[in-house]
């Protein structure tokens, strides 16, 4: 009898999965790769909304503990996922910098906002305004955790690499079946794949379908993450990744003509220099109406949860909400009611 079932492994089973390992529990999980969304993210942990210069929800609470709970999966998988890197914000406006002078005085964004104006001295870069820069932020590279993770449960016999058939799972008294694994809960961690899923697709998720370009550009030499009407975030060896856009129709995760030429005229808004275009890639974010993860208990199954909704933001929310989410089942420690599935109750 396993402790617990977890349905996928992006970032949010990943972080579900760590949390089990620290309690010690026994558990198994199902994925298959349908979903590409952890992978494609761009994995900046970034405290700070750029388009109106506040702070994301909670994000000064999450962001201590990302940070330690990514230190913490750096050793168990004996690879470096945290990559510090500078967000710099280009000015597109005098009315802009009057903006960020006026978030810097803010008690909650102070911290977070540097009051410097850095100047532009590159000359591959078209920001006569200069730049704002966020403290405290970085890219983990969530390509490489979900590869590592997925390896490290292969290790252990932990994965089984499948589909997900919700016609095999038998809701007993007290515990779970599915196939031949016996499980007391099951936790669905499926992102966008929840839309399938009978016992949680009642939920408000809307989900959007973001693409990023990788570029080259070997004469642009710049070391932080760059954010104007797209982010260009370097990867080394002269990589950057660039994007993203929000797609709220198209739902595949096939990248398409039209979003390149998009992002491509984005970054020449703002890059002078040569590129070249050397992939593109596109997964769907799961979403939710008010922007705010998927947390809790089936009303009915009382065995059954879910762990979801993390959005664009899923690298610094993923390790907050997996906790809230242990901790609730547990310990029955009420969940913050700001992610808690009970507020879709009617």
């Amino acid at each position: 009898m396993l402790d617990y079932l977890v349905i996928g492994l992006g970032l949010a089973g990943i972080s579900f999965c760590e949390r089990l390992e620290e309690k010690n529990k026994a558990f198994k999980v199902i994925s298959d790769a349908s979903q590409t969304s952890s992978i494609v993210a761009g994995g900046l942990y970034n405290p700070v909304i750029l388009k109106r210069f506040t702070l994301a929800w909670k994000a000064d609470e999450q962001l201590q503990l990302a940070k330690e709970f990514y230190q913490a999966l750096e050793v168990r998988l004996g690879v470096q996922l945290d990559y510090p890197v500078p967000v710099y914000r280009r000015f597109n406006s005098i009315e802009e910098q009057n903006l960020w002078f006026e978030s810097t005085d803010k008690p909650k964004l102070k911290r977070f906002l540097s009051p410097q104006i850095h100047p532009n001295k590159n000359i591959s870069v078209d920001a006569p305004l200069g730049y704002g820069e966020v403290l405290y932020t970085g890219r983990i590279d969530t390509k490489k955790l979900v590869e590592s993770y997925k390896e490290h449960m292969l290790k252990k016999d932990s994965l089984i690499s499948e589909s997900f058939d919700y016609n095999l799972l038998a809701i007993k008294e007290g515990f779970l079946q599915y196939n031949n694994l016996k499980a007391k809960k099951i936790v669905f961690a499926e992102g966008y794949g929840m839309m399938n899923n009978p016992y949680f697709n009642h939920l408000p998720m809307k989900g959007n379908k973001g693409e990023y370009l990788l570029i080259s550009a070997p004469e642009l030499k710049i070391n932080f993450a760059l954010k104007s009407s797209v982010f260009a975030i370097p990867l080394g060896n002269d990589i950057y990744k660039v994007g993203a856009n929000y797609e709220w129709k198209d739902k595949t995760n096939e990248p398409t003509e039209k979003t390149r030429s998009q992002l491509a005229k984005k970054w020449e808004s703002f890059v002078k220099c040569d590129y070249e275009i050397i992939n593109q890639l596109a997964g769907v974010r799961p979403t939710v109406s008010d922007r705010r993860p998927l947390v809790g208990q089936h009303p009915e199954h009382k065995n059954l949860y879910v762990l979801n909704g993390f959005g664009s933001r899923g690298v610094l929310i993923a390790p907050y909400a997996s906790g809230q989410l242990l901790s609730y089942i547990e310990d029955d420690r009420p969940l913050d009611a700001d992610l808690d599935i009970n507020r879709f109750k009617k």
